[in-house]
């Protein structure tokens, strides 16, 4: 009689053909590869299969869904070829497996070993300490320039982990989407990756702004039928004389991102209904490359025919591609309802870039040769990378500056065209062309005019550097130029100078010494260091060399066994520093380390953040600052993703005390249409209506539209909702918002 098999074991046959289903799925998508690479690929399926077989994700499903996913994503939505899915598929096995590397190099060969190396050796971005995070994405930047895959499955692999992040704790979810939207996001951006890039930062807007994602995305469902209409109708000209002209042609219409809609109701202060190119029109034509410029712009004709251009909004990156690849033809026409709407016009090529960016760019190139603006900047990362003693976080923060900049192109003296982000100066160029012309540069003729180092340049200025063999990089440059290159090589320049300095101080302390029959010994010197309070002996050697120590004080040192010992004053009362409060919330227990506002929290000081005013009812965390003790923060506050990717390790958990009546400050914005008595009445609800206590009031009226700042006294997030809702209901009034005042959120 056969054995009725159990639940368990049917519940592991299902996963098992579920998960074949899924492995025949990434072999569907995976194109353009021989027998071969079709084994390996199957081998490299087994192999993960077998090590990862006991692993579960934080999901309750098997692991292998993971490697499965992530080779996938490289294969359709970055356009990856076999190697990169098989690296894909074996990309967790090293670190969290029995697999060593020399296995897989036995297995697979040199080539996939160094990329398993490469992701292997870049673990999470997220870290408790930030001089780890950031040194960790510093590993990640140095890989682009040694095999531009390795960062290319990374940021794959955090895409699907940004699509689950639903099965983690809220902490992780709002620690990771914060960490993805400052570091992650702008890389894809950089690398051309606009899809990865958009996805990811809706997903990080899904779980830091989650209301006002849900919102938009509420919105963006009720009109989808009424925008499907407009477009039809919209394009059906088009079309028909496209179609008459013999073009091979398809049409796409692009809704905006939530994230894009949401920044740009914050950039403009509109409402979601003000948002006029919440959409935009795709025409892609298939043609050759000689004659794609010429077809797009006898497109950009036929819809020009049909609808009113803006001539503001036309952007011609098929003359001057973005340095990133980007190549389109973008222009805003007036549609007969009297609405915007962006046409974008590009062909079959540049499609496949614009979608897949570093992925499609090198299987265009035409030679290994050939130079090109990516080319150059992965050059540029290279020299960044050279200054090994570089702050790791001030790496992190000059790399960043310049992947999200729009572009200028600029010209030098013979013509040659340079592309540099918006914003760049004189210096910025002067550094671009060579180092040593940045150093010494001392201004520059524009447009054959004189204009000082700090001048920002313009599209299409033509320059000629003047250089001066006795000029040398200053402090005040690092305040006027924005591209990490000229940023690092400033930086780079002051240190070496700073360490001359350095060295004549030091000879003026052994003299010192010398004459006061007292040892140059190490102890010696860090007790001078730790007396006259400076962080670092070099420190001390440059105050010493720049005459800020006087070293007379010497004679009242007196020597006691090789250590010097003064005469003690008064002792102060220590303030606590922030490593007072770092060393003691880390000793913490994790559970108990919640602050509940009400209550004492460790003895420690703790306040409200004037940027966001938090109240009872809001969702909050603490902020461990420099010098103000703790400073509760909403988590939607302007600065909370800032805070939470570069100093997760100084955030801690907060919740209201359900007890706590306190009055707070909250901060109201009141926009509208100027009426006579119209601040009257909002006095009036303040006092009369709510019996809320005012504690500041302002008015300002431009050409007919007032905005008004008000700050209440109330209890808590329904007492401010009850004061909200009655001016709403006042005539003229448009939007009432919260506000912050601007403040350093590590002050």
């Amino acid at each position: 009689m056969s054995q009725i098999p159990s639940e368990t074991t049917l519940n592991l046959e299902k996963e098992r053909k579920e998960i074949l289903n899924a492995f025949r799925g990434l072999m569907r998508a995976s194109k353009d590869r021989n027998k071969e690479e079709t084994k390996l690929i199957r081998k490299a399926f087994d192999v993960a299969l077998e090590a990862h077989k006991e692993m579960r994700r934080k999901s309750g499903e098997p692991y292998i869904y993971h490697p499965i996913a992530v080779a996938r994503i490289c294969a359709v939505e970055m356009g990856l070829g076999p190697t990169s899915v098989i690296c894909a598929l074996l990309h967790d096995t090293v670190e969290d497996t029995h697999i060593t590397l020399q296995d897989i190099e036995d297995l697979f060969g040199v080539k996939v070993r160094l990329i398993i190396d490469g992701l292997t050796k870049i673990p999470d971005v997220f870290d408790e300490n930030a001089s780890i995070q950031a040194e960790n994405f510093r590993k990640m930047i140095l890989t682009i320039s040694e095999d531009f895959r390795v960062v290319l499955i990374k940021l794959a692999d955090r895409l699907h982990n940004m699509r689950t992040l639903g099965s983690m704790r809220s902490d992780k979810q709002l620690k990771i989407a914060s960490e993805t939207k400052f570091l992650y996001a702008p890389l894809a951006h950089r690398l051309g990756l606009y899809s990865v890039k958009t996805e990811l930062e809706d997903l990080s807007m899904k779980y830091c702004e989650s209301e006002a994602y849900t919102d938009i995305e509420t919105k963006l469902a009720k009109t989808k039928e009424v925008r499907a209409r407009f477009i039809r109708r919209f394009i059906a000209p088009v079309k028909e004389s496209l179609a008459h002209e013999g073009y091979v042609f398809d049409v796409k219409a692009r809704t905006k991102s939530i994230s894009s809609i949401w920044k740009k109701m914050n950039s403009k202060d509109i409402p979601f209904e003000e948002v006029f190119d919440v959409f935009a029109i795709r025409i892609i034509v298939d043609t050759p490359v000689e004659l794609e410029k010429s077809d797009c712009w006898r497109i950009y004709s036929i819809v020009t025919d049909y609808y009113q251009p803006s001539p503001e909004r036309l952007r011609d990156w098929i003359s001057t591609p973005r340095a990133n690849g980007y190549e389109s033809l973008h222009t805003t026409v007036m549609s007969p309802q009297g609405k915007w709407v962006e046409v974008q016009i590009r062909s079959k090529r540049m499609d496949e870039i614009a979608e897949k960016g570093l992925a499609a760019h090198f299987r265009y190139k035409e030679s290994p040769n050939e130079d090109n603006k990516l080319d150059r900047w992965i050059s540029e990362i290279r020299d960044l990378l050279e200054s090994s003693d570089a702050d790791a976080i001030d790496f992190v923060n000059d790399f960043k500056l310049n992947l999200f900049n729009e572009e200028i192109y600029v010209f030098t003296p013979k013509g040659e065209l340079r592309v540099l982000p918006i914003g760049s100066t004189i210096l910025d160029f002067a550094y671009d062309i060579h180092t040593d012309i940045g150093a010494s540069c001392i201004g520059a003729k524009v447009n054959n005019r004189l204009m000082p180092l700090s001048y920002e340049l313009q599209n299409g200025d033509q320059l000629e550097i003047i250089t001066s063999s006795k000029q040398r990089p200053k402090d005040e440059w690092l305040r006027f130029v924005v591209t990490a290159r000229a940023k690092s090589k400033i930086k780079s320049s002051l240190n070496e100078e700073r360490n001359l300095i350095a060295q004549d101080g030091k000879e003026i302390l052994e003299r010192k010494f010398k004459q006061f029959n007292l040892r140059m010994g190490s102890e010696n010197i860090m007790f001078l260091e730790k007396h006259f309070e400076m962080p670092t002996i070099t420190e001390l050697y440059f105050r010493i060399a720049k005459g800020k120590i006087d070293l007379s004080k010497l004679r009242e040192i007196d020597q006691v066994n090789g250590v010097f010992k003064v005469e003690k004053k008064p002792a102060r009362r220590k303030k606590k520093s922030i490593q007072d409060y770092e060393s003691e919330f880390v000793s913490m227990d994790p559970k108990k380390a919640t602050l509940r506002i009400g209550d004492d929290f460790q003895g420690f000081d703790y306040q409200m953040a004037k940027c966001c005013n938090p109240i009872p009812g809001d969702k909050v965390f603490g902020f461990i600052t420099v010098s103000s003790g703790i400073k509760i923060h909403r988590f939607n506050c302007p600065n909370a993703v800032n805070m939470m990717s570069k100093m997760a390790y100084r955030c801690i958990k907060a919740r209201w005390k359900s007890d706590d009546m306190v009055e707070r400050v909250a901060a109201i914005k009141i926009i509208g249409i100027d009426q006579f008595g119209l601040v009257n009445k909002i006095t009036e609800i303040i006092s009369n209506q709510i019996n809320i206590n005012m504690k500041s009031i302002s008015f300002e009226t431009n050409d007919g539209v007032f905005e008004g700042r008000i700050k209440v006294l109330v209890y808590d997030t329904g007492h401010l909702e009850q004061l909200t809702r009655e001016f709403e209901q006042v005539e003229g009034v448009k939007r009432v918002v919260r506000w912050g005042e601007e403040e350093s959120e590590y002050d």
